[in-house]
């Protein structure tokens, strides 16, 4: 599938009757004049009609053969986010179906968030939460992004690189966990296209040199195994297989082997009408030609979680040259191209009444997984770092002892097994028996292992450390609900205190932010059902207090104008001052007249950040800010944390580290120096390299008074031509 810059809305509508007999032609009419409309005045930075965009997303998907209603939502997907048409009008012009397949795939925009990071997760999680009502949603999505991937030449390059490595994070595991070959594949090499390009050029030029030596190489084993399987009498079609740029990358990488020493370059695919026939076609092609020892492989019998079957064999060609084969039925090939959307269509197909793929369905187990671990995690880098391992590939196949087949991400244990087969069986677990003999609990299964579980009639209940090995998201998750329900009156109570401790920091009281209405909020935009549940959760430490406090004093400046805010903050942190004398640092601290101070070398802090004192054996106190990565470790001790602030009287300068990344370009490092000096900012070092993919990345250690002439600095060298992030280094 490529890009189509003159596709119509005929040619959409004529490939969906290529594929089936009934297609509502008014209605997808209708929904492409709504969607014209709405986005006449609007152009994309192709310069080309922004209607394109939608008629090209709905074009992939009818090569797939969705739906009529898919095909509406298609081309209806950015209505509501980028014109003035609402959810309303959209449902009331085209009905519920579609009006929520929209919904799923439009990005949140009235809620406000404490980082863009968690915008970026409520998205996911509101994606993924469409996709277990529908998951048509994410058919549209996966769409949507291989058409803003073949157009990412006209974005800037730092846009191309964020869109690709999201890309390559999400979009296409996704694909692949859906089965959707065909878009993962593309989706992967156009990434892989504008994250190393000087990788993929030389893949692309390696390829091209020894084209036509390959392809008469493939045309002559076509006619050697054309003819036997015809005198075999199986009816077959025999294609080559290009290997596709990123797969081809990935083994280099993985094996340290060039370009000429991947075996898989050559490959040709059998597909036959039966799965007698592939194993018959099979036969025949280990008659022909040897097989590679440890180089076959059975998804037939053993398919693969996201559907995929196929029969996988590497054979000696000619004159020494490896080549592989895949054998599959046609039905095993249509979803191996579109995955759970072909299992979609087929179902649509064949029953007259609506139907949509649940996700209660065995096929997609792993997403109904999904949707109730991530509903606990409010933490959005641990959050990422869970939807990355559920949507990876890699994965282990093991065996229950009656048979059944267990699927478990690489590097799982008993314990994760256990889980697997049920929570109940997880803490009761006690030992394991792998292929019969006991083992440690800990030890990695490996494929074809056989797994039995011993358990106790009096269970202790999962051990803290099993969390050090289990792999799967899910054996964690339930672990950490069964910790958190045996726990749950001390999390309360440690939540409170928690809680306490930072209104107390910011200098407000219980009555300013526990109004009822602040409350109701906080507990609807991170989904608890009462106090206690969020007292617990900040208590356990799924979620911080200070991003509970920060939600509560959001809707405490809905009620009041920001600037008595700040006079009241004032006048409260005045009132609480206590007549002790600031270090020749800057820094008072609490108590303690005069005391040795030095800035932690992990952060540098400012007056501005919030900071916290940790008493150092022999050297004072170190000062850290609050956001500094090492402070879990400070409060394994909490006895020697101590409350510490900026004085508002001393001055001094501190030192700070920045980074800038920016497009590579002549006289970039002139003009930093020349906004410094324009600042009057000293500058005690600069170091500025460059990558292959002429990004620049320049560090600068600055000599600044406060957080807010920092902040003067960032917007300043933001303003520079090229430059697209500046950040300050921890």
């Amino acid at each position: 599938m490529q890009e189509k810059n003159n596709i119509t809305i005929y040619d959409i509508i004529n490939t969906l009757k290529k594929n089936r007999k009934k297609v509502n032609t008014k209605l997808i009419l209708k929904a492409y004049t709504f969607a014209r409309d709405n986005h006449a005045n609007q152009k994309r930075l192709s310069g080309e009609e922004y209607i394109m965009h939608p008629l090209n997303v709905a074009s992939i998907l009818s090569e797939i053969n969705l739906d009529d209603a898919t095909i509406c939502a298609a081309l209806l997907h950015d209505v509501v986010e980028d014109t003035p048409v609402t959810q309303e009008q959209l449902i009331k012009e085209f009905g519920e179906e579609i009006g929520e397949m929209v919904d799923g795939v439009t990005k949140l925009g009235k809620l406000q968030y404490t980082t863009r990071e968690e915008e970026q997760v409520e998205n996911y999680r509101k994606m993924f939460l469409a996709m277990g009502k529908d998951i048509r949603v994410i058919l549209i999505k996966l769409a949507d992004r291989l058409h803003n991937m073949r157009t990412l030449k006209y974005l800037k390059r730092d846009r191309q690189i964020a869109n690709s490595k999201e890309t390559m994070d999400l979009y296409a595991p996704l694909a692949n966990r859906l089965g959707m070959y065909s878009l993962k594949w593309e989706l992967e090499d156009l990434a892989f296209k504008y994250l190393e390009p000087e990788e993929y050029r030389e893949i692309v030029e390696g390829l091209d040199k020894k084209r036509e030596e390959r392809l008469a190489f493939i045309e002559k084993i076509k006619k050697q195994i054309s003819l036997e399987l015809k005198l075999q009498r199986i009816d077959a079609q025999i294609t080559g297989r290009a290997k596709h740029i990123y797969s081809i990358y990935r083994k280099m990488q993985r094996d340290n082997i060039g370009l000429d020493q991947v075996y898989d370059l050559l490959a040709l695919r059998i597909i036959v009408n039966s799965v007698k026939d592939c194993y018959a076609a099979l036969g025949v092609v280990h008659e022909l030609y040897n097989p590679m020892p440890g180089r076959f492989k059975d998804y037939i019998a053993l398919p693969k979680a996201n559907m995929y079957q196929s029969l996988h064999t590497t054979l000696i060609g000619p004159n020494g040259t490896p080549f592989e084969v895949q054998l599959r039925t046609w039905e095993m090939h249509r979803i191996a191209e579109f995955g759970i959307a072909a299992h979609w269509a087929y179902k649509e197909a064949n029953k007259t009444k609506k139907t949509t793929v649940k996700v209660e369905e065995d096929k997609l187990s792993w997403l109904r997984e999904t949707l109730e671990w991530q509903q606990d995690m409010q933490d959005p880098q641990e959050f990422l770092n869970a939807l990355k391992t559920e949507l990876f590939e890699d994965e282990v196949y093991v065996f229950t002892r009656n048979g059944d087949i267990k699927v478990l991400p690489k590097g799982s244990t008993p314990i994760d097994f256990a889980y697997n087969v049920h929570t109940d069986i997880g803490h009761r677990m006690t030992g394991a028996k792998i292929n019969g003999k006991m083992m440690p609990i800990i030890t990695k299964l490996k494929n074809g292992d056989i797994i039995e579980i011993i358990t106790t009639d009096n269970p202790k209940g999962p051990s803290r450390d099993w969390l050090k090995f289990v792999q799967s998201t899910s054996a964690r998750n339930k672990i950490l609900q069964w910790f958190k329900k045996e726990d749950r009156e001390e999390n309360i109570e440690k939540g409170k205190e928690l809680l306490q401790r930072e209104m107390k920091r910011i200098g407000m009281h219980e009555e300013q932010l526990y109004k009822q209405q602040y409350l109701d909020s906080t507990l609807e935009r991170y989904k608890y059902n009462s106090l206690n549940d969020m007292y617990a959760s900040v208590g356990f430490g799924a979620i911080s207090a200070g991003k509970i406090i920060s939600r509560l004093l959001t809707e405490y400046r809905k009620e009041h104008e920001e600037e008595n805010i700040e006079a009241k903050l004032q006048e409260l942190q005045t009132k609480k001052r206590e007549a002790i004398k600031p270090t020749k640092s800057g820094i008072i601290v609490k108590g303690i007249d005069n005391c040795l101070v030095k800035f932690s070398k992990c952060c540098n802090p400012l007056p501005g950040d919030e900071i916290i004192g940790y008493i150092t054996k022999g050297r004072g106190v170190s000062v850290h800010r609050k956001d500094c990565v090492n402070i879990k470790d400070l409060f394994q001790d909490e006895t020697r944390i101590i409350d510490v602030k900026w004085s508002d009287t001393e001055k001094a300068v501190y030192k700070v580290e920045i980074e800038i990344l920016s497009n590579d370009r002549e006289g970039l490092v002139a003009d930093i120096a020349r906004e410094m000096n324009n600042l009057k900012v000293i500058m005690l070092q600069i170091n500025s390299k460059v990558n292959k993919q002429r990004i620049v990345t320049t560090n600068l250690i600055l000599q600044v008074e406060s957080l807010d002439e920092l902040n003067k600095v960032i917007r300043t060298l933001r303003k520079i031509d090229s430059v697209y992030e500046v950040n300050r280094k921890k």
